[in-house]
Order: C-alpha cells, then sequence, then structure tokens
C-alpha cells in the first residue's frame, strides 16, 4: 500500500486494496487524499474479526472500556482544529463547523466513558417466596454501523461509542463521499488500546459493503443514518433475519414564527436551522410556516440576513455557509427549484450557481416564498440551503399545517407565549421540539430521534442509547 493510499481497519490492522481521490467539493483540482474501496469480502473479514473478538470484549472491564473511550474522546477535542480543517474540506461545512463537530464527536466518546460506569442492574422479590429476580443487560454482539457524510465525524461517533461502552463489538461503513474523515477517526480508535477486532472498518459503496453487513447472519444489528428509501431497504433485510434494527433517515422540519415572535429571534433562528450546514442536516428548517401578522416584515428580515451570508471555500475562515457537497445534490438542489417554481411558489431570492477563486459547488441559499404544504417542496426532503415559506392564518393552521408531513424529527416555534410554546411543545408530532431556537441543534446527553418516516427503532444518545445497544436478561434464582 502506497503511503499517500489509505486502507481499511479490519482485524486491529490497515489493509490496503484498489484506491480513489476523495473530492473536494470547496476545491476541485484539490483532492483530499487516496482511499481504498472495498467489498463484501472486506466486509465479511471485518465481522468474522469481530465476532472472533466480542467473547472477551463483552466480559471485559469496565474500567478498561472507560479508559479506552476517554483516550479516544480525549485526542479528538485535542485535535479538533486540525481535523475539523479536514473535515471541513472534504465534506464542505464550514470550518467553524467542521471544528465543531469533532468538538462534539469527542464529547461523545468521553460521555460513554463514564456511562460505562453506570451500566447497573435491578433487583426484585419474585412474586413466589424464596425465589430472587435479577434484571441486567447484555451486549448484544456485533454492530453494524452505516453512516451518512453529512456529519462524517459525530454520526459515527454517537454510534460507535456506546456500542463500544456497553461491550459490543464494531464493523463501521461510512459514506463514500468521506472516507478521510472516518478515516481519521479510525486511526484514533486503532490506537486506543483496543483489543484486536473489537471495532473495524471498512471502506466502499453501500450497495457491496453495505448489503454484506446487513445480510450477514454473524451481524447482530444494524444502526443506520440516511435517506428513507435506504432505510427501508436496511430494515426489510435485516428484520427478515431477525437482526434488531435502529434507523435515523430524513426530516421535513416545521419553523412556525407567531405573530408575537421577537423578530430577531425568529430571523436568527430560520437562517441557522434552514441555511447553516449548507442546509445539509436531517434538522434543518426547510419549511417555514409564518402567520400572516408578522409575515412580510419577517420574509423581507430575512432576505437581508441570507443575502449577506458569505459564501465559500470551507477553509476560508470568513465563510459562513460552504459548498453542497457534489455534484448530484447540487443537481436535485436546483432541480427543487425549478418545481417549486412550476408547482406556484416564487423564488424570492438566491438558487444561482456561484463562481469562486476555486471551482467548487458553491450556491447561492434560495428563499421561496409563497409556498403551500402540498407542494412538492413542502413534502420532500431537499438537503440543501432551500427554505419555503408557507403563509398561515394563526397558531391552530400553523400546528395543523407543522404536523400534516410523513415526518416527525424536529419542529420549533418562535413565541413569546407561554400558552402557544406549552401547547406546541404538547402537541407538536416531532421527537425533539425547539422553543425559540433553530430545529438544528441538539446535546448528546439525552435522547435524539424522530417519529413517522424519521426514525424506527429506540433513540439515539444519552442513556437511552443502551435500549439499542444491548438485551436484558432476567433471572431468577432459589434461595
Amino acid at each position: 500500500m502506497g503511503q499517500d493510499v489509505h486502507g481499511h481497519f479490519i482485524g486491529g490492522a490497515w489493509v490496503g486494496g484498489q484506491a480513489t481521490p476523495d473530492a473536494n467539493p470547496s476545491d476541485l483540482e484539490n483532492p483530499v487524499g487516496l482511499y481504498v474501496q472495498g467489498g463484501a469480502a472486506e466486509a465479511e473479514a471485518g465481522i468474522a474479526a469481530a465476532q472472533a473478538a466480542f467473547p472477551a470484549w463483552s466480559l471485559s472491564g469496565l474500567e478498561q472500556r472507560l479508559d479506552i473511550l476517554d483516550r479516544i474522546g480525549a485526542e479528538l477535542i485535542a485535535r479538533k482544529a486540525e481535523l475539523g480543517a479536514l473535515l471541513a474540506r472534504e465534506e464542505g461545512k464550514t470550518l467553524a463547523e467542521g471544528t465543531g463537530e469533532v468538538g462534539r464527536s469527542g464529547q461523545f466518546f468521553r460521555y460513554y466513558a463514564a456511562e460505562t460506569l453506570r451500566q447497573m442492574g435491578e433487583v426484585a422479590d419474585s412474586v413466589r417466596p424464596g425465589i430472587e429476580v435479577q434484571v441486567r443487560r447484555e451486549p448484544l454482539g456485533v454492530i453494524g454501523i452505516i453512516t451518512p457524510w453529512n456529519f462524517p465525524t459525530a454520526i459515527p461517533a454517537w454510534k460507535i461509542a456506546p456500542a463500544l461502552a456497553y461491550g459490543n463489538c464494531v464493523v463501521f461503513k461510512p459514506a463514500e463521499l468521506v472516507p478521510a474523515s472516518a478515516w481519521a477517526l479510525a486511526e484514533i480508535i486503532g490506537r486506543s488500546g483496543l483489543p484486536a477486532g473489537v471495532f473495524n472498518m471498512i471502506l466502499g459503496p453501500g450497495r457491496d459493503v453495505g448489503q454484506a453487513i446487513v445480510d450477514s447472519p454473524q451481524v447482530d444489528a444494524v444502526t443506520f443514518t440516511g435517506s428513507v428509501e435506504t432505510g427501508r431497504r436496511i430494515a426489510r433485510d435485516a428484520v427478515a433475519r431477525m437482526a434488531k434494527v435502529q434507523l435515523e433517515m430524513g426530516g421535513k422540519n416545521p419553523l412556525v414564527v407567531l405573530d408575537d415572535a421577537d423578530l430577531d429571534t425568529a430571523v436568527s433562528a430560520a437562517v441557522n436551522g434552514a441555511y447553516f450546514a449548507t442546509g445539509q442536516r436531517c434538522t434543518a428548517s426547510s419549511r417555514l410556516i409564518v402567520t400572516e401578522g408578522i409575515h412580510d416584515r419577517f420574509v423581507e428580515a430575512l432576505k437581508a440576513r441570507v443575502g449577506a451570508l458569505k459564501v465559500g471555500n470551507a477553509l476560508d475562515p470568513e465563510s459562513q455557509i460552504g459548498p453542497v457537497v457534489d455534484q448530484n445534490q447540487l443537481d436535485q438542489n436546483l432541480s427543487y427549484l425549478d418545481i417549486g417554481v412550476k408547482e406556484g411558489a416564487r423564488l424570492a431570492m438566491g438558487g444561482e450557481r456561484l463562481k469562486r477563486q476555486t471551482r467548487g459547488y458553491f450556491m447561492a441559499p434560495a428563499l421561496l416564498t409563497e409556498a403551500h404544504n402540498q407542494m412538492r417542496i413542502a413534502r420532500e426532503e431537499i438537503f440543501g440551503p432551500i427554505a419555503a415559506v408557507i403563509r398561515v392564518k394563526d397558531y391552530d393552521e400553523a400546528l395543523a399545517v407543522a404536523n400534516d408531513t410523513d415526518f416527525g424529527l424536529t419542529a420549533g416555534i418562535v413565541t413569546t407565549s407561554l400558552k402557544y410554546a406549552s401547547h406546541f411543545r404538547r402537541h407538536a408530532q416531532a421527537g425533539c421540539v425547539m422553543v425559540n431556537l433553530p430545529t438544528a441543534g441538539t446535546d448528546y446527553h439525552v435522547p435524539f430521534g424522530g417519529r413517522k418516516a424519521s426514525s424506527y427503532g429506540p433513540r439515539e444518545q444519552g442513556s437511552t442509547a443502551r435500549e439499542f445497544y444491548t438485551v436484558v436478561k432476567t433471572s431468577y434464582v432459589a434461595a
């Protein structure tokens, strides 16, 4: 394997293969590096290594796991500027966003390091005299982890860390567009002191590597974040062989703005939620549902704020929005703008392809107005820097429109009314509800997940993660 070729990590060793360039969406003439592409054979080797390592690792000491996870987290945090720049260069989010993501990834590992010591069981009296009942959780086995490109360090971190903390072994397949961030994370994990085979990473396409993981009878559970279409296919195949499944998929998240809202708070929440990270977040505010009394003022203020955003190279510290991740995503974004206009919405601003000093996938953030909730732009996840404003009469209509979607990941409301805020928190059909905050942005120590087509299976993050990564065992002992 050449010096500049980055390989798979299988059974505690780096494994080479045929490599392809990793594109840089800010500068297409300056690729990130060369990364191997594997297939079913490499996936099966990783699964076999994980299965062989599981018996010993599942019985490993809690302090051993704590020390290893804490070591990984500490290095991620210490190197967040360096690895954040790599992430920004590869995925296209800004330098500040990339640095913040790597730092948060370290926090996930440090949180689950502490969680290793909180694995408490329960003891109960039996209904039968002289019998004691013990309830405890045990590791599942081999966990297949399949992650998307939009959070190439954080999403792997919040899946890998609990899997290891609870005594499981891992076979990790990152998205094809972001092998560099995955490789950097695997390199840190590989030096952390984990026994060989406990953690494995295979680079390659989902149709080969991912499918081999989903189909393998040696993989006890699969956790996936990505599109609804792929998630449904994974669920079908994995459940057919009785594997445990956890899916985090799309969103079409509403941000409701009421007449009594503080205008600056509303605009700030909309800009952050809809456009930061180039809108490439499953929690993005793609539907801005605005009551008629504040509608015109909100739209004008939002246009002014969005128009002032600087779109540029992800590594430029002054950039507020980086490039779209690749040509396919850019084409999809532009296609949805055409669809929206043909459906009757008005392109109020943005949406054009931008030229910068380097050749990349830059586009101006777009705002569509005069939309309604039955348009495709209001029903389908676009995954770009595009938001649609939907005018409604009052709070009741706003709530009904917000809930009228196949998705249910996040929902937000901007209001100074305690009555409406409280009602929305209770009645919004979403897994995460934000009041006077962007719909994007969650903490690492509390549950994350959605409803409807957004999620399937147990929640991620926080102590709730144990629901997926462990299995309950009830024991009866006669005195």
